[in-house]
């Protein structure tokens, strides 16, 4: 039932997006941050938890500044495989534009605790609305906590870096963490070339 939502929203004969199971990985829990250019440009974070990658959009990206609260809007489950998944979701699909991996790892509960100790508090976490772990990451690393916003929509959270020997005290932007030669950046470079058209007089139908 978990990846039931995230199935009714796409068409597999269309989209490449694995269809996926409900898979849990062998050893170590797994972590993935996806650059998405949709309608809008946003980060899509994931921390694989009970088989799944349980989702949050989050639309400036993660930071390492703890000053940052970062908005996190929880969006359906999605499958184990999606953490490998990059490429370009064909127009008139759920999301459709370009996602790339701007980051991947693994990831830990805030105790670093065996995996099975891990989950458990994990999943109390996520159902408490306050949930704390390491990243090992590329870019990201250290302790994090997603919390959730009470008083609000059910979806809204903050994504928070503690302070840590990995915390920056700078302004920190994901925009520039990122290649220039990364799909999505070659594709706004494309897009800012192109001349604008022409306005015409007729009106529009």
């Amino acid at each position: 039932m978990a990846l039931t939502l995230y199935k009714k929203k796409r068409n597999f004969k269309e989209t490449s997006e694995p269809a996926g199971k409900v898979k849990k990985s062998v050893s170590k829990l797994a972590f993935v941050v996806q650059r998405h250019k949709a309608s809008r440009l946003h980060y899509d974070f994931r921390l694989e938890l009970d088989g799944v990658l349980k989702s949050w959009a989050v639309p400036k990206g993660p930071s390492l500044n703890p000053k940052d609260k970062r908005l996190a809007m929880m969006v359906e489950d999605h499958p184990y495989a999606y953490k490998n998944f990059a490429g370009e979701i064909p127009e008139g699909n759920y999301g459709a534009g370009i996602v790339e991996i701007w980051d991947e790892g693994t990831y830990n509960d805030i105790e670093n605790s065996s995996k099975d100790v891990a989950v458990k508090r994990l999943r109390a976490g996520l159902k408490a609305g306050n949930l704390k772990f390491q990243l090992f990451g590329k870019k990201l690393k250290g302790e994090f906590a997603l919390v959730k916003l009470k008083d609000k929509e059910d979806n809204s959270w903050l994504l928070i870096k503690h302070n840590d020997d990995y915390a920056v005290d700078s302004d920190y932007n994901s925009e520039e963490q990122t290649p220039k030669n990364s799909p999505i950046n070659k594709w706004l470079d494309e897009n800012k070339k192109q001349p604008a058209k022409k306005k015409s007089s007729s009106k529009l139908p």
